[in-house]
């Protein structure tokens, strides 16, 4: 059974009625002074694990958080609430931080704010000394894994609060983690005897598709012109001269965008943050230094024109489409150059041999996500070890079945070719090549190097080159076919002799013809994404635009907010994201309802009373206007 007080917190503090999968069990288990290892999908409702004990126990709760640039928002979303929360970074001049300093000293604050390398230094150590802390949240703790995805070195010494303060609760929290990597944080951070909670990876609202890369940059258009139109989305590229082409290219077609990537001078990556977060129908084409911690709820899409490294990276990056619950897109465009390039990348990165192993065994299993002819989200769930559905009717695989087929002859053509080349000629040549040879092409490479006299030559007319790429790409990724070297060329592996000499039989996934542009398969009805959201009504629509249009005007103008802890004013004056004082859910609720009092407005969830004190009769006026 819950505390009482909890249940009050998240009534009048954060104004739901009822906890969602663990968090009861979660928040009971600090509120006893008891550890616990937090595995919760992004927008699962992580925050309010500590948010709430931290509330409940006597002292403030210190939450270690990698990303000094968003903990003004942070805090500023809980300030709206009326909880008393403050920050200890490197941004704040000296009279902020002593401001800070002393209201946790003479415990004013519920929460404090504080980066992984501020906890390292002796004089923070020593301040929380001399106040009273009722728990630690380590956030993002993923960030602990020394061969992961987003690791922070300052995150290895975060087991010293265990060491120097030993009755202070901790909670480790990430949205990602394999079995191997949690274990790996709680020995790191010395969480051996704490509580472990899992919860489902599943985030039913995301609808999961990967295309085969054709014209990249053309085919994201498509995507937001068709689907799209107006909302905030990411889009994630590999390099920094990507990102800067692609905003430019999404631009120049009428739709507005901003680049962020680490060659930016950190002013205007702030600043494109910043914007990101309180403009609506932003695009933000990032390199995956972009994302972490970003509480936006309404990023209706994470597009891929990259592959991602690994199911855990992939994972975590759309997982920041849909927070709130709404119908969101991860798409990802792939192509044979994505796995060429990845593996280039394995075999020059820095690390022994056990290091390039993992990461090759990592990408892998992106690979077979990619490959894959079964439901996606099954696939996704199976690697963080959660039993699923045959089919989940909300990704690309369920909603248009693709087609495979006995690719052996056709694979038995290529190894041959790579083969010839090699023992014929003593050559080695990249995917292009061998595929103009199978085709055979009559190109000025082919006539340089007589490849014309092979006997492979123009054997391969039966497929379409790019479904040699795609025979090529599947190769790659199933081990049968390697690349080496600087400019990537085809060499045969171990495996390959199998399919040479016909004792292995190659299923592949067949390479969709090229097509006019197509609006997006619909969630068949009955699906879980389907159900995630009804439709308003006509009027219902018109009404939830209008509290739209209230909740912009009063959430994008204006600077950051004066320092303050008490501070009153709405977002407007105040400078916070528009979605910090509603979620879009929460006013389509509103929208369905239409309240006439305070009271009745009072039962949506997301409006507490501080909420309800501050907009309520705002968002009256605006119904009724």
């Amino acid at each position: 059974m819950t505390s009482a007080p909890a249940y009050e917190v998240l009534r009048h503090t954060f104004g739901y009625d009822e906890f969602r999968g663990e968090q009861r069990d979660i928040i009971e288990t600090l509120i006893g002074g008891d550890d616990a290892l937090v595995l919760m999908p992004t927008g699962g409702g992580k925050s309010l694990c500590y948010q709430i004990p931290a509330l409940v126990r006597p002292g403030t709760g210190v939450v270690i958080s990698p990303l000094i640039a968003l903990m003004q928002d942070q805090v500023d979303a809980l300030r709206t609430l009326g909880v008393k929360a403050g920050f200890l970074n490197s941004t704040q001049d000296l009279d902020e931080r002593r401001l800070t300093e002393q209201l946790f000293v003479a415990g004013e604050l519920d929460l404090l704010y504080v980066a992984p390398e501020g906890l390292g230094v002796a004089s923070t150590q020593r301040l929380l000394d001399r106040g009273k802390v009722a728990l630690f949240a380590i956030d993002e703790a993923h960030c602990v894994s020394q061969w992961g995805h987003d690791f922070r070195p300052d995150y290895l010494n975060l087991s010293m609060l265990h060491e120097r303060w030993p009755d202070v609760p901790r909670i480790a929290l990430t949205a990602t983690a394999t079995s191997a990597t949690r274990e790996e944080i709680a020995t790191r951070l010395d969480l051996a005897g704490a509580r472990h909670f899992t919860a489902s990876f599943d985030r039913p609202n995301i609808q999961y598709r990967i295309a085969a890369k054709q014209e990249p940059k053309r085919q994201l258009l498509d995507l937001l012109r068709s689907e799209h139109v107006g909302d905030a989305g990411i889009v994630y590229c590999l390099s920094r001269a990507s990102v800067e082409k692609i905003a430019d290219f999404l631009v120049q077609n009428g739709i507005p965008a901003l680049p962020y990537h680490a060659g930016l001078d950190a002013r205007t990556r702030a600043n494109n943050q910043s914007r990101f977060l309180r403009e609506d129908g932003l695009v933000m084409v990032a390199t995956i230094a972009f994302g972490m911690g970003i509480d936006k709820p309404d990023v209706r899409f994470v597009a891929h024109l990259d592959l991602p490294k690994s199911v855990e990276g992939y994972y975590q990056e759309t997982g920041r489409a849909g927070r709130d619950g709404q119908p969101s897109t991860a798409w990802l465009a792939y192509g044979l150059q994505d796995v060429v390039q990845q593996r280039k990348m394995i075999e020059t990165s820095e690390g022994d041999f056990a290091h390039r192993r993992n990461l090759a065994a990592h990408l892998d299993a992106m690979l077979a996500l990619c490959e894959t002819v079964q439901c996606r989200r099954s696939q996704l769930l199976a690697y963080f070890g959660q039993a699923a559905p045959d089919s989940c009717g909300n990704c690309d695989t369920c909603l248009t079945p693709p087609e495979s087929w006995d690719g052996t002859v056709a694979a038995q053509k290529l190894l041959s070719t790579v083969l010839r080349l090699q023992r014929e000629r003593g050559q080695k040549f990249g995917a292009g090549q061998s595929i103009d040879i199978l085709l055979g092409k009559t190109t000025e490479k082919i006539a340089q190097f007589r490849h014309h006299e092979l006997s492979v030559f123009g054997i391969g007319s039966d497929l379409r080159e790019q479904e040699w790429r795609g025979v090529v790409r599947q190769l790659l990724a199933q081990g049968l076919l390697a690349v080496e070297g600087e400019y990537g060329v085809l060499v045969l592996t171990d495996a390959s002799s199998s399919v040479l000499r016909r004792e292995r039989e190659v299923m592949m996934r067949r390479e969709p013809a090229p097509a006019a542009r197509t609006k997006a398969p619909k969630p068949r009805r009955g699906s879980s994404a389907a159900a995630a959201a009804p439709d308003l009504d006509p009027a219902a629509t018109e009404v939830f635009e209008r509290l739209r249009a209230w909740r912009a005007a009063g959430g994008q103008e204006g600077g950051g907010p004066a320092y303050g802890i008490f501070h009153d004013a709405p977002a407007k004056e105040g400078g916070v994201p528009a979605y910090v004082i509603f979620h879009d859910a929460t006013l389509k609720q509103i929208a369905a309802l239409r309240p006439g009092s305070l009271a009745e407005l009072s039962t949506v969830n997301g409006v507490g009373d501080n909420k309800l004190a501050k907009f309520g009769q705002q968002v009256l006026d605006a119904l009724a206007g």
